[in-house]
């Protein structure tokens, strides 16, 4: 496993992180800083957590990216939701973990992420800009219950009146609801939840550590009723498995009756170096007469076809205009960010002639 020197790059660029001087950015933290544990406890059952003591929290999106936001926060990385599909895997190959298995069961937690975030956030340099959550892995997975960061980090950014976005499947976000109300009291506050599809079945096999789709949405209706507006990431949209005009038409009635503010799909992308190799040997054993449509599908790189994906979001889009979900093109501040988790914003296909402007009202 590899810890020392580890650095993540434009992390280092963070107010407060140290420069690594000629010989590059100051590694994130040190063999010595890790303390690897597991609980004796269902809910933990074949996890492994790694503490660490981070040396930055705050990571700058590099400049190439075509994100919405420029400054994300993850206090974990690996994920226990184990979605087959997660475009995160790749990032615990730079730790030499293992970016299938190793991916859902070995968790680095950053013990000090809200202390680093109060120290950041302080930094004369620091100019208040949008902070996104959930961007990588989801902020609100089974990890926080036992570790508790995000009350702390919420807390970091209300006392500074900083605005923020968080985008999950976690219903431990339910948890933090007096904190997210408090802190859109004095700053501007954006939550989106993804949900791809509510098919039951599909929910088990693809995302099964994730909470179920209708609690997903009970988050939906707990924040609208707090009045902290919530959309849906409608996300990912599974080609040939989650795709029809019956699962598209029940997931948005289920969001809309829900309460969802804004509704944006996003279709299925399969990176190389993890996410497409997981994702395939999965497919290979659950539904092996779809592998050849897949490849053929993806044969020209992560993202399915301009056209599939515009079939996707035009069918969405009139559904969402049936059930009468919010305003299209209404985009505030930071509102995009959820995208940086299910699909960069290269993933967001253009709406084909006549289904209107694009939706990208997430948060």
């Amino acid at each position: 496993m590899r810890w020392d020197n580890l650095a993540d790059g434009p992390a280092a660029d963070a107010p407060g992180s140290t420069a690594g001087g000629a010989g590059g950015p100051a590694p994130l933290f040190a063999t010595s800083a890790v303390t690897t544990r597991t609980f004796d406890t269902p809910e933990f059952a074949g996890i492994t957590f790694h503490e660490v003591r981070a040396r930055s929290i705050l990571n700058r999106v590099p400049g190439a990216s075509r994100m919405p936001f420029d400054w994300t926060v993850n206090p974990y990385r690996g994920c226990s939701h184990a979605c087959v599909y997660c475009f995160a895997r790749k990032t615990h190959s730079y730790l030499d973990l293992d970016t299938g298995e190793g991916f859902d069961s070995q968790i680095v937690v950053k013990i000090n992420a809200p202390e680093l975030l109060r120290r950041d956030l302080a930094s004369p340099r620091w100019q208040g800009a949008h902070v996104a959550m959930g961007t990588n892995v989801d902020c609100y997975q089974r990890a926080e219950g036992r570790y508790g960061l995000m009350p702390g980090i919420i807390s970091a950014l209300r006392e500074r009146a900083n605005p923020f976005s968080i985008l999950t499947k976690g219903t431990l976000i339910l948890r933090d609801l007096d904190l997210l109300r408090d802190a859109a009291r004095v700053c501007d506050v954006g939550v989106s939840v993804s949900v791809g599809f509510t098919d039951a079945e599909l929910w088990r096999a693809v995302e099964p550590g994730a909470p179920a789709p209708e609690r997903r949405l009970d988050v939906v209706r707990s924040l609208a009723g707090i009045g902290v507006d919530c959309g849906v990431l409608m996300a990912p949209v599974l080609p040939f498995l989650g795709d029809s005009p019956d699962q598209l038409r029940a997931t948005v009635r289920a969001i809309a009756a829900a309460g969802a503010s804004s509704v944006t799909p996003l279709t299925l992308h399969l990176r190389p170096g993890g996410s497409r190799e997981w994702f395939m040997a999965w497919l290979r054993g659950r539904h092996p007469g779809l592998v050849d449509r897949y490849e053929r599908l993806y044969a020209g790189g992560a993202y399915a076809p301009k056209w599939y994906q515009r079939r996707v979001t035009r069918a969405v889009h009139e559904l969402t205009d049936a059930y009468g979900i919010g305003p299209r093109g209404r985009s505030p501040r930071g509102t995009s960010a959820a995208a940086g988790r299910a699909g960069d914003v290269t993933a967001v296909p253009e709406p084909g002639p006549g289904s209107g402007p694009q939706q990208l009202t997430l948060l």
